[in-house]
């Protein structure tokens, strides 16, 4: 084996390790927060027996009649149970990232300057996605 094919399985291995356990912990928290959501230990935001009423409505009619937010500004309402739910999904989105963080110093430290540069790059992309910066007008 080549010294380029023993730095590829380093990184690759790293990035397993990574991948494995961060998406493990995102699917128990996902288990957990919906535990909590369908036990009711912590209320919703909606109450369940009313959300059959908003299933057909237009997104703009649904966050007006039940005064949802729109954007980020489910962050402000993650005390309620559909809300925990949602982060634990944001979360099982930021385990790409997270990966990709965690391989950038595992290249520097093989020399692979290039490729930890690209590895930054598609951060900043998934960052820029994250922030809504290339969602139109």
């Amino acid at each position: 084996m080549g010294l380029e094919e023993e730095h590829d399985a380093e990184v690759q291995e790293v990035y397993a390790r990574w991948l494995d356990g961060a998406t493990r912990a995102a699917f128990a928290a996902s288990l957990l927060a919906f535990l909590v959501y369908v036990s009711g230990l912590v209320p919703p935001f909606l109450a369940l027996e009313a959300l059959p009423r908003y299933w057909g409505l237009p997104v703009g009619e649904f966050l007006r009649q039940t005064g949802a937010p729109a954007g980020w500004g489910w962050l402000n309402l993650l005390g309620g149970a559909e809300y925990l739910n949602l982060a634990c999904m944001a979360l099982i989105c930021v385990v790409t990232l997270l990966c990709y963080l965690r391989i950038v110093p595992a290249l520097l430290g093989l020399g692979e300057r290039l490729q930890a540069a690209l590895a930054l790059a598609q951060v900043l992309v998934l960052l820029a996605a994250v922030s809504g910066f290339f969602a139109g007008g």
